[in-house]
């Protein structure tokens, strides 16, 4: 699956953007696809994930309540929506698309077996 992201900018504290994955190649309307986060000197956080059909949804503790993530009607393209932006919320944000199996969390990186190449995030205060 290859994936590609857009949607990142520059925005004020409290604003909104919304991202968009669009994959393509095999599984790419079946896959589980997640949101992850890196800001400047940190690890890569889980941010939110979705499954196919948009009825298994996650996020991060620290997005909950801003962040929604969506399926479009094709499947092939997630979307983020992120509001109540902080400061904090500064990274570069990637799509990533996990093969579905048994037991899966799909809040760790190694569980995702395509990523996008990002999108900078940055909210200033």
């Amino acid at each position: 699956v290859q994936l590609f992201e857009s949607g990142g900018g520059v925005v004020q504290t409290g604003g909104s953007l919304r991202l968009s994955c669009t994959a393509s190649g095999q599984g790419a309307s079946t896959n589980h696809m997640g949101w992850f986060r890196r800001a400047p000197g940190k690890e890569r956080e889980f941010v939110s994930v979705i499954n196919w059909n948009g009825d298994t949804i996650y996020y991060g503790d620290s997005v909950k309540g801003r962040f929604t993530i969506s399926r479009g009607y094709s499947a092939k393209t997630v979307y983020l929506q992120m509001n109540s932006l902080k400061p904090e919320d500064t990274a570069v944000y990637y799509c990533a698309a996990a093969t579905p199996y048994i037991g899966g969390k799909y809040i760790y990186t190694h569980e995702y077996d395509s990523w996008g190449q990002g999108t900078q995030v940055t909210v200033s205060s």
